[in-house]
Parts: C-alpha cells; sequence; structure tokens
C-alpha cells in the first residue's frame, strides 16, 4: 500500500502553461509592481498566496507559523521587487524567499520557541492573515487522495530529512520542474534530483513503516516508489 501512496502522479492535474506567455506576463507583472500598481499586487496575491500558503504550512507544520511566514514572504517580496532583474522567473524568486523564510522560522523557532510556554487562543479573529488566505476549496493534490490518505503522507513528511523533504515537496506537491527546484534552492541539478530520490525513498520507508511495522523491519515486499 505504500507505493499506492507514494506512486500517485499529479500532472494531469495540472494544466501546462506557456512559458513564453507566463514570461510575457511576468514581465508586465513585475514592471507594474515596480510602480506601485495596487492592481498588480492584487493580481500578485491572487495568483501566488495560496500556494506559497501550501508550501510554508508543509515546511513549517504549523498553520499559524504558516501564515506569519507568507505575511513576511509577501513583505520580502514587496519591499524587493526593485531589485527582481528576471535572472529567474518571477515564480521561482518568490517560491526561494518563500523557502528561506521558512527556513529561517524554523531556526528560530529551534533556538527561542521550545523555551516558551504556549498560550494559545481560540479566538480565531487573532488570525486574520491566515483566514484571509485559507481556500475551502480543495486543490488537485487533495482530489487525488483521501483525507485519510492525505494526512499519512503530509505526517509521514515530516518525518523525513529537512533537505530532502523541500524538495520532494517541492516536485511533487507543489509541481516545480527539477530546473525551478535547482533555482528555488540555489543547487545543482544533479543534486535536486539526488535529493528527491533520496527523499522519496525516505517517505517509502516511512510510510511502509507507519502501515505495516514488521514489513518495514524486514525491508522485503517493497520497491521503490516515487509520488511522480
Amino acid at each position: 500500500m505504500a507505493e499506492a501512496l507514494i506512486t500517485v502522479r499529479l500532472d494531469d492535474n495540472h494544466p501546462v502553461a506557456d512559458p513564453v506567455a507566463t514570461a510575457s506576463l511576468d514581465a508586465v507583472l513585475v514592471e507594474r509592481l515596480k510602480n506601485c500598481d495596487e492592481e498588480a499586487y492584487e493580481t500578485l496575491l491572487a495568483r501566488f498566496q495560496q500556494p506559497i500558503y501550501n508550501l510554508c504550512y508543509r515546511l513549517v507544520n504549523d498553520p499559524a507559523d504558516a501564515a506569519d511566514v507568507v505575511q513576511e514572504v509577501f513583505l520580502k517580496v514587496f519591499r524587493s521587487i526593485d531589485n527582481f532583474r528576471g535572472q529567474s522567473t518571477l515564480k521561482t524568486w518568490i517560491y526561494r524567499i518563500a523557502v528561506n523564510e521558512a527556513y529561517n522560522h524554523r531556526r528560530w523557532f529551534s533556538r527561542h520557541r521550545r523555551q516558551e510556554v504556549g498560550l494559545e487562543s481560540e479566538d480565531e479573529t487573532s488570525r486574520p492573515w491566515l483566514e484571509s488566505i485559507c481556500d475551502p476549496a480543495r486543490d488537485p493534490y487533495e482530489l487525488a487522495l483521501n483525507e485519510e490518505r492525505h494526512q499519512l503522507i503530509e505526517s509521514s513528511l515530516r518525518e523525513i530529512n529537512s533537505d530532502f523533504r523541500t524538495a520532494v515537496i517541492l516536485r511533487d506537491l507543489e509541481d516545480l520542474s527539477y530546473e525551478e527546484i535547482a533555482d528555488v534552492l540555489q543547487i545543482s541539478l544533479g543534486t535536486v534530483k539526488s535529493r528527491i530520490l533520496r527523499g522519496r525513498e525516505s517517505l517509502r520507508r516511512v510510510l511502509a513503516g507507519q502501515m505495516d511495522p514488521q514489513t518495514a523491519n524486514s525491508g522485503m515486499g517493497l520497491v521503490p516508489g516515487a509520488v511522480k
């Protein structure tokens, strides 16, 4: 069953965008952002807000923390847009900022938050940013798997090496190409492929262990799988 969970392909669920048309639209959007066009800001948020939240949530594993990270991501995007020179696509530039902000948040959390006493509030009005970006509609990933399998994969992802997890999330859940991932993470294409391969194998092992510990311990009856 582990293979069934991690051989789901998302290709058919994602429309293939024309890269030339996308680049042209991005150039116009960036120019408008540099000119402080309010509608351009709204367009940017409409396009990237939910995907970036999904990515950050999977990297920090907490919805409120993810919302905080997303807020920092877009503040940095807005403040740094004048420095964008088009050496990468707008998408990979924003994803790179998101990954870096998520990593920074996790490092801060490991140093500070562990020593704090939690005083979480049940008041939903205390998280306006989170409420504004959560889309109740189901994304293609959720449509491909039922909720039980979805939760199993999400929890299993948290158990694997963070570098491998990021690569697998970007490729198999965020649907970035190998080249885009290399740009986002600022690593070589070979390293991207290696991390994805090792991440998928780690995920397979964790899934197998959760569903059938005896099979996982013996290592028998399983073959390497991939999310894509």
